[in-house]
Protein backbone atom coordinates (compact mmCIF):
# COMPACT_ATOMS: atom_id res chain seq x y z
CA UNK A 1 0.00 0.00 0.00
CA UNK A 2 0.92 3.45 -1.28
CA UNK A 3 0.76 6.25 1.53
CA UNK A 4 -1.61 8.41 0.87
CA UNK A 5 -3.69 6.02 -1.34
CA UNK A 6 -7.28 5.13 -0.24
CA UNK A 7 -8.11 1.07 0.07
CA UNK A 8 -11.76 1.70 0.72
CA UNK A 9 -13.23 -0.76 -1.57
CA UNK A 10 -16.82 -0.86 0.29
CA UNK A 11 -16.54 3.50 0.87
CA UNK A 12 -19.58 3.83 -1.82
CA UNK A 13 -20.90 0.42 -1.11
CA UNK A 14 -24.60 -0.62 -2.72
CA UNK A 15 -26.98 -3.40 -2.40
CA UNK A 16 -28.43 -5.86 -4.60
CA UNK A 17 -31.50 -7.86 -3.73
CA UNK A 18 -31.83 -10.99 -5.41
CA UNK A 19 -34.64 -13.47 -5.80
CA UNK A 20 -34.72 -16.73 -7.37
CA UNK A 21 -31.95 -15.38 -9.45
CA UNK A 22 -33.57 -12.45 -10.63
CA UNK A 23 -32.09 -9.15 -9.51
CA UNK A 24 -35.78 -7.28 -8.14
CA UNK A 25 -33.75 -4.20 -7.55
CA UNK A 26 -30.89 -1.74 -5.99
CA UNK A 27 -31.01 -0.73 -2.08
CA UNK A 28 -29.62 2.10 0.04
CA UNK A 29 -30.21 0.54 3.27
CA UNK A 30 -30.37 -3.07 4.50
CA UNK A 31 -30.77 -4.11 8.11
CA UNK A 32 -31.44 -7.31 10.31
CA UNK A 33 -28.75 -9.51 9.17
CA UNK A 34 -28.16 -10.96 12.18
CA UNK A 35 -28.00 -14.50 14.08
CA UNK A 36 -28.40 -14.99 18.14
CA UNK A 37 -28.23 -18.01 20.09
CA UNK A 38 -30.03 -17.97 22.69
CA UNK A 39 -28.55 -19.73 26.24
CA UNK A 40 -29.60 -21.22 29.06
CA UNK A 41 -28.28 -20.94 32.45
CA UNK A 42 -27.35 -24.11 35.07
CA UNK A 43 -25.76 -23.71 38.35
CA UNK A 44 -24.04 -26.83 39.44
CA UNK A 45 -23.85 -27.82 43.10
CA UNK A 46 -21.08 -27.10 44.69
CA UNK A 47 -19.56 -24.76 42.18
CA UNK A 48 -19.95 -21.44 42.60
CA UNK A 49 -17.36 -19.59 40.81
CA UNK A 50 -19.47 -19.63 37.38
CA UNK A 51 -22.59 -20.90 35.42
CA UNK A 52 -22.92 -23.40 33.10
CA UNK A 53 -24.11 -21.39 29.84
CA UNK A 54 -25.55 -24.08 27.32
CA UNK A 55 -26.77 -22.87 24.27
CA UNK A 56 -30.58 -23.56 23.00
CA UNK A 57 -31.68 -21.89 19.65
CA UNK A 58 -30.87 -19.52 17.17
CA UNK A 59 -32.86 -16.90 16.16
CA UNK A 60 -32.46 -15.23 13.07
CA UNK A 61 -33.86 -11.13 12.96
CA UNK A 62 -36.20 -10.14 9.91
CA UNK A 63 -34.23 -8.11 7.25
CA UNK A 64 -35.54 -4.69 6.44
CA UNK A 65 -34.33 -3.49 2.70
CA UNK A 66 -34.96 0.30 2.04
CA UNK A 67 -34.97 1.88 -1.73
CA UNK A 68 -36.19 4.21 -3.70
CA UNK A 69 -39.62 4.21 -5.25
CA UNK A 70 -39.52 2.31 -9.32
CA UNK A 71 -41.71 1.23 -11.48
CA UNK A 72 -40.83 -2.65 -10.32
CA UNK A 73 -43.76 -3.99 -8.51
CA UNK A 74 -42.08 -7.16 -7.44
CA UNK A 75 -41.99 -6.92 -3.73
CA UNK A 76 -45.24 -5.29 -3.34
CA UNK A 77 -46.57 -8.49 -5.51
CA UNK A 78 -45.17 -11.02 -3.29
CA UNK A 79 -46.59 -8.96 -0.32
CA UNK A 80 -49.69 -8.56 -1.50
CA UNK A 81 -50.02 -12.69 -2.43
CA UNK A 82 -48.57 -13.05 1.39
CA UNK A 83 -52.00 -10.77 2.71
CA UNK A 84 -53.55 -12.67 0.53
CA UNK A 85 -52.98 -15.88 2.18
CA UNK A 86 -50.85 -17.51 -0.55
CA UNK A 87 -47.14 -17.76 1.30
CA UNK A 88 -44.80 -18.34 -1.16
CA UNK A 89 -41.60 -18.96 0.52
CA UNK A 90 -38.08 -17.70 -1.22
CA UNK A 91 -34.62 -17.77 -1.44
CA UNK A 92 -33.58 -14.25 -1.02
CA UNK A 93 -29.96 -12.86 -2.01
CA UNK A 94 -28.07 -9.51 -0.53
CA UNK A 95 -25.38 -8.93 -2.79
CA UNK A 96 -22.66 -5.84 -1.44
CA UNK A 97 -21.56 -4.09 -4.35
CA UNK A 98 -18.50 -2.31 -4.39
CA UNK A 99 -17.42 1.66 -5.93
CA UNK A 100 -16.81 0.13 -9.36
CA UNK A 101 -20.40 -2.16 -8.86
CA UNK A 102 -18.67 -5.15 -8.45
CA UNK A 103 -20.01 -8.04 -6.29
CA UNK A 104 -17.86 -8.29 -2.73
CA UNK A 105 -19.92 -9.76 -0.12
CA UNK A 106 -23.23 -12.14 -0.59
CA UNK A 107 -25.49 -13.34 2.03
CA UNK A 108 -28.10 -15.71 1.43
CA UNK A 109 -31.60 -15.74 3.28
CA UNK A 110 -33.29 -19.18 3.69
CA UNK A 111 -37.23 -19.53 3.02
CA UNK A 112 -38.11 -15.77 3.35
CA UNK A 113 -41.24 -14.04 2.88
CA UNK A 114 -42.41 -10.13 3.81
CA UNK A 115 -44.51 -10.07 6.29
CA UNK A 116 -44.52 -5.88 6.59
CA UNK A 117 -44.71 -3.41 3.41
CA UNK A 118 -44.21 0.54 4.08
CA UNK A 119 -44.80 2.88 2.06
CA UNK A 120 -43.16 6.75 1.01
CA UNK A 121 -43.81 9.72 2.73
CA UNK A 122 -45.15 11.72 -0.36
CA UNK A 123 -44.00 15.49 0.31
CA UNK A 124 -44.55 17.61 -2.44
CA UNK A 125 -42.17 20.22 -1.07
CA UNK A 126 -39.54 18.06 -0.49
CA UNK A 127 -36.60 17.22 -2.15
CA UNK A 128 -35.81 13.83 -0.72
CA UNK A 129 -36.32 10.76 -2.51
CA UNK A 130 -39.55 8.67 -2.15
CA UNK A 131 -38.50 5.48 0.10
CA UNK A 132 -40.28 2.21 0.26
CA UNK A 133 -39.69 -0.34 2.70
CA UNK A 134 -39.98 -4.30 3.06
CA UNK A 135 -39.26 -6.30 5.89
CA UNK A 136 -38.70 -10.09 5.50
CA UNK A 137 -38.91 -13.02 7.89
CA UNK A 138 -36.39 -15.87 7.15
CA UNK A 139 -34.75 -19.10 8.57
CA UNK A 140 -31.70 -18.24 8.39
CA UNK A 141 -28.78 -16.43 6.94
CA UNK A 142 -25.63 -18.21 5.13
CA UNK A 143 -22.22 -16.14 3.64
CA UNK A 144 -21.60 -16.90 0.21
Amino acid sequence: MVIGERNDPYLSFRFLVEIQGLIVGGFSEVSGLQAETEIEEKREGGVNDYVHKLPKITKYQNITLKRGITDSDTLWEWHQDVVNGNIERKTIFVVLLDCEGDEQWRWQFIDAYPVKWTGPDLTAGSSAVAVETIELAHNGIKKG
